[in-house]
Parts: structure tokens; sequence; C-alpha cells
């Protein structure tokens, strides 16, 4: 396995569509992947350490496992098939390892929430990973939040919120 960071959260210009960028640690291959909007938002909350009323669903999925005595020890991300990423909740309770399948996004929004590592395949990473030479004001998962600003980030997100029509999820 191949361990990433949330590097960028990017709306794709030629179809709206948000956009996740997980680059290797200590390496330059960037794994892009295409995500919803409710889940880019949930990541920008998460990036932003955003504080709701209410727990969020990833929030929530947090606070369950932690309840029930259990600590997500890592994500990852596992395979593509037609398209569709796949990954993996890595769980660990009373010495038994757990493994729950999850969309990449929710799982990424979830490790960002509780500080759990992001893991990609080797050979998806292989397969799929891209070259890109990341400026450091590409950079909106480091620990610190350095590079572009997050109201930059929640701009950017609500623009494209505010462009997006229901009939266009039925494409």
């Amino acid at each position: 396995m191949v361990e990433v960071i949330l590097r960028a959260v990017r709306v794709d210009v030629g179809t709206s569509t948000p956009l996740l960028l997980l680059e290797e640690v200590g390496g330059s291959r960037v794994l892009p992947i295409f995500i919803g909007a409710p889940e880019a938002t949930a990541i920008a909350y998460a990036l932003q350490n955003v504080e709701t009323p209410r727990p969020m669903s990833h929030d929530l999925l947090g606070n369950v496992i932690s309840a029930l005595g259990a600590q997500l020890f890592s994500v990852e991300i596992t395979n593509l098939e037609n398209n569709t990423f796949y990954a993996n909740l890595r769980i660990l309770r009373a010495g038994t390892e757990i493994e729950v399948s999850a969309r990449p996004s929710d799982a990424v929004a979830l490790a960002l929430r509780v500080g759990a590592p992001i893991l990609v395949n080797d050979d998806l990473m292989a397969a799929e990973g891209k070259f890109m030479q990341l400026d450091d004001e590409d950079d909106e998962g480091g620990d610190e939040g350095e590079g572009r600003s997050e109201a930059e980030l929640v701009a950017e997100l609500r623009q494209f919120l505010d462009s997006i029509r229901p009939e266009d999820f039925n494409q």
C-alpha cells in the first residue's frame, strides 16, 4: 500500500464535478478521483474543522466507531472497476480487524475527521496514478492547511453547488 495525503479538492472545469487529488507521501504520483458534491462539501468541512450544531454523517460514523470501543486505523482505496473506485475502512476492535466497504470519498472524509492514514493499493496507484508537480498553493490536505486558502476552497465549492441542477445527476 502507498500512503497518500489529500493534496487538493478541485472542481473539474470540463465536467463541473468535484475531484480529489491524493498525492503519494514522498513521491510525485497523484491519484485523481471524481466525487459527488455532498462529499466534497463534507471533505471541505473536515479540512476547515467546521463545527456543525449536530453531527454530520461522517462525524456520526466516527462517533459510532469510537463509542463501540473501536478505532479506524486506516482507509484503503483498493481498486477501480468500470470507472468506479472502491475503498475499505479498516477498523480495530478488541484486537480484531474489521473491514468495511466504503466509497473513497466517504472514507477520505472520515479519515480526515479521525486522523487515520489514507492508503492506496500499489497496483492501483501504478495503473491510475498521474505524475504531477503540484505547487505549494495546491496543498489543501496538509496538517497546517497551508497553500490555497480555505476561503478560496469554500468559494469554489459554493460556486459549484450554486450552479448544479438536479438534472445534472441523471447523466
